[in-house]
């Protein structure tokens, strides 16, 4: 069977999530910074803003703002996940997101085949816990998750009081991450189709028919 790819035009389009409430979260801060350096690479960036995202399971899927996120995952060819580290591990504000984004909706898989990004801020010494269970996540969302990351140690000292990641090797590391993020997505994104045919999935249906 020859396989024939298209090649789109328009901006690559990444969608944003964070893993804090917090009035100055550093986890938004650098997921802003990232969102302005591949923006200048030339991808389109939306934010999903999690603040009023209700507990996961415990109202119904049509609350808008979990329409507001599955649309913006639909939208989306490629994620970037910043989350902070909380004992260890992502925190719940990041995993609520990533609850109420489902594996399929009827016949679409929401998340598979698009390419995903990881980062991660810590108040002290550099971790990479948060990173590991994204990268899990993310396996297990079917995305494409990147080889590079960036985590970020004692977030409050690389931040300007303004927002802007101060210049120093961490904020080195995070254009590394969106450069390579914005290649993965041009490269993989008209691809998906064909790179996530399964053939037990074309067995079933075969089946079915």
């Amino acid at each position: 069977m020859t396989q024939r790819f298209m090649t789109s035009t328009h901006p690559p389009r990444i969608l944003f999530l964070y893993g804090s409430l917090r009035e100055r979260s550093y986890s938004r801060l650098l997921a802003e910074e990232a969102a302005r350096i591949i923006a200048d690479f030339g991808a389109e960036v939306r934010f999903f803003h999690p603040h009023d995202l209700p507990i996961y399971d415990k109202i119904q899927e049509s609350h808008p703002k979990v329409q507001e996120l599955r649309a913006l995952s639909q939208w989306s060819e490629g994620q970037v996940w910043s989350s902070p580290e909380m004992h260890g591990n992502i925190t719940g504000v990041l995993k609520n997101q990533i609850d109420w984004i489902p594996l399929t909706i009827g016949a679409v898989r929401p998340t598979q085949g698009r390419t995903l990004a990881l980062l991660q801020v810590s108040g002290g010494s550099q971790s990479f816990n948060a990173l590991n269970t994204m990268r899990i996540l993310g396996r297990w969302m079917r995305m494409f998750t990147i080889p590079n990351q960036s985590s970020v140690a004692k977030a409050y000292q690389e931040f300007e009081e303004d927002g802007p990641m101060k210049d120093s090797p961490y904020r080195d590391r995070v254009i590394d991450v969106m450069e390579e993020m914005y290649k993965f997505t041009l490269l993989l994104r008209d691809q998906v189709e064909y790179l996530t045919d399964r053939y037990s999935e074309r067995k079933a249906r075969e089946t079915q028919s």
